[in-house]
């Protein structure tokens, strides 16, 4: 290869892994272990056979023993709740069908993958990866793609990049619906419990709440909203601060189901009823969300479709088949139970 080449000049298309060795400079076998999510390499080697790759791509040759594992790597920022459990249950049966196993990781609470996430994803050579409520860095994205594995990102923590493939809800609509359910119900002041700021679920919520305050004429006071992390403690928090303004909300908008059982507690701390004296609306529609005393009136998110279709689109790309969509959004849905009712006057 010529040194025009060994600079990173572009070549033309795909590298095979001798010529990103004579690139960089350094062995085949190097090469092959940077591919291969092998740790015992020096750092910046690595990075500068990284590096060739982000820039030039890898071609992948036909040899025996480099076909994926067949497995599904699925990837939570964290498993608390029935969140993970409905997501599972959608991804479960895809993968059956397709005889792969489901590899299951938690980010412990990130909302990107550590260091050696990826060598280790790349040493087990999964048939893809679907990762939910996070998202993987530039860098970690490309390491992926370069080696022929596909991921889709499931209601992603924060905006994906234009090349990663993402399944959503209608997180905006359903904020929307929500508060014009309470306004509908006769209440003004509706306190809102919404997620990180980094969120893009929780940001398109809010501002469906506040295109349903916009259209009825009425201002959203910074006051009654409170950002949390969609933790159950919270929404007890910040109810129970909400509960405690000169003028407390007469109803809440939870962005979580999560949040929406602190609000409760922190009613009945306060010695109030639901929905007498305080109207809880949740979203997500969890299993629990139907035995809460009372019922809790939510947004359903289709999280089961929602991981189901994820899972066909990585089996689908890992088939080296092209998406006819790269983003998909599912529809959201109001259940009004017995959690609101009118304000008392």
């Amino acid at each position: 290869m010529s040194t025009a080449d060994r600079s990173g000049a572009p070549g033309a298309g795909p590298l095979t892994t001798a010529q990103i060795a004579a690139a960089v400079g350094v062995s085949v076998s190097t090469v092959s272990k940077v591919l291969n999510g092998r740790t015992d390499v020096a750092a910046e080697t690595r990075a500068r056979v990284e590096g060739v790759i982000r820039r030039h791509g890898h071609r992948w040759q036909k040899q025996r023993g480099t076909a994926p594992a067949p497995l599904l790597e699925l990837v939570f920022r964290q498993m608390r709740d029935a969140y993970a459990i409905e997501i599972i249950n959608g991804v479960q049966p895809v993968a059956r069908e397709h005889r792969l196993a489901v590899v299951l990781s938690e980010l412990q609470g990130r909302h990107t993958p550590g260091r050696g996430w990826v060598e280790d994803v790349v040493a087990r050579r999964p048939a893809g990866v679907i990762s939910v409520f996070s998202g993987l860095t530039d860098a970690q994205g490309g390491q992926l793609r370069s080696r022929g594995i596909p991921f889709v990102l499931v209601d992603p923590g924060g905006e994906p990049a234009h090349a990663s493939p993402s399944v959503g809800a209608s997180n905006w609509n359903g904020g929307l619906a929500a508060t014009r359910h309470l306004l509908g119900l006769g209440h003004r002041r509706i306190g809102v419990l919404t997620g990180p700021k980094g969120s893009l679920a929780a940001r398109a919520r809010l501002d469906g709440h506040r295109a349903a305050m916009d259209t009825a004429g009425l201002p959203v006071d910074p006051a009654l909203v409170r950002t949390g992390d969609f933790r159950a403690e919270d929404g007890l928090a910040h109810t129970r601060e909400l509960l405690r303004l000169p003028e407390p909300p007469t109803a809440v908008f939870a962005c979580n189901d999560a949040q929406a059982l602190g609000a409760y507690r922190a009613a009945a701390r306060a010695g109030l009823r639901i929905p007498d004296d305080l109207s809880v609306v949740g979203f997500d529609d969890l299993p629990q969300a139907q035995w809460t005393t009372p019922p809790l009136t939510t947004v359903r998110q289709p999280l089961t479709e929602m991981a189901a279709t994820a899972a066909t689109m990585v089996v689908t790309l890992a088939g080296g088949d092209a998406l006819p969509q790269t983003r998909v959004e599912l529809a959201t849905e109001l259940v009004v139970r017995e959690s609101t009712a009118p304000p008392r006057h």
